[in-house]
């Protein structure tokens, strides 16, 4: 049987990795940077918006393609707009008929304008349950939970962690850390990831996107991450034999035994060049292996 892109689009999704900052409607950015007087945007209408961050999201390098993280988070910088952008994030996702969705974002970036972390995450989950509940009424049920992130670079993780526990029971899902992988390992987070295991709580690890093998080593033997995201590099430790048989190193065997998933982000690899197409993305072998 075969899959049209119609047909995809209504299957029923779980979506594991999505960044809120990620995916904001450029007319909404345009409207919010009004409101609050930012105006560093790259462009002045919505059309011209869109083909930017377009040009950015489809560049093949990693570099570029996070330069409109820096636009989307100055507009997330008050509980208005922290609302609207989760009640949007909401409406969007269950229009592509996602079901379920654990949406991540790292509230040490939404504090600019003087917001607590606290304040930000409730603006958020309010947003979600706002947007749950809009969809609803129109006839596609979803349900949004949250990861909150912290920044490999910063040195506020435990700090993040402690807000992952004080809203566990409000919509907050797990603990999550992001960024750069080269010279900041995940390692340097250690107090956070035992925090969360102390209080029997469930962490992901960015590992494995542009670092390779070193990085997931330590996510999974000295951290202790329940789930990987991206973790693509994980073929590195996968050969292929003569005869077409797949053998496992280590390491991929590590992680098979453990059933550690990785959230598999395949466009989002060929957006930032980690792979050269959907075609050649090694889904497939993962999933063979």
């Amino acid at each position: 049987m075969s899959l049209s892109l119609d047909r995809i689009k209504q299957a029923p999704k779980a979506l594991l990795h999505d960044h809120l900052d990620g995916g904001l409607r450029p007319a909404t950015v345009l409207e919010i940077a009004g409101e609050i007087g930012y105006d560093g945007l790259p462009a002045t209408d919505v059309d011209a918006l869109a083909a930017w961050f377009r040009t950015r999201s489809h560049s093949g390098s990693l570099e570029r393609y996070l330069e409109p993280f820096s636009h989307t988070v100055a507009v997330m910088q008050t509980p208005d707009a922290l609302y609207r952008v989760a009640h949007e994030c909401v409406e969007d996702l269950a229009a592509d008929s996602v079901v379920y969705a654990e949406v991540r974002f790292a509230p040490e970036l939404h504090i600019n304008r003087g917001l607590s972390f606290d304040e930000v995450v409730d603006a958020v989950l309010a947003g979600f349950a706002a947007g749950e509940k809009a969809s609803v009424a129109d006839g596609r049920p979803i349900k949004v939970r949250c990861l909150v992130t912290a920044m490999r670079h910063a040195a506020m993780s435990r700090e993040i962690a402690e807000l992952a526990i004080r809203f566990r029971d409000k919509g907050v899902v797990g603990f999550d850390i992001a960024g750069a992988e080269a010279g900041y390992p995940p390692t340097r987070h250690l107090d956070a990831f035992e925090y969360m295991r102390d209080h029997n709580a469930r962490f992901t690890i960015h590992a494995g996107e542009a670092f390779g093998l070193p990085s997931i080593h330590e996510a999974i033997a000295f951290c202790g991450a329940d789930r990987l995201g991206h973790g693509v590099r994980i073929v590195d430790d996968i050969s292929i034999g003569p005869d077409g048989e797949v053998a496992l190193g280590r390491l991929a065997a590590i992680l098979r035994d453990k059933r550690i998933p990785l959230e598999l982000c395949p466009s989002s690899n060929v957006q930032t060049g980690a792979v050269n197409s959907i075609a050649e993305h090694p889904f497939d072998l993962l999933a063979r292996s």
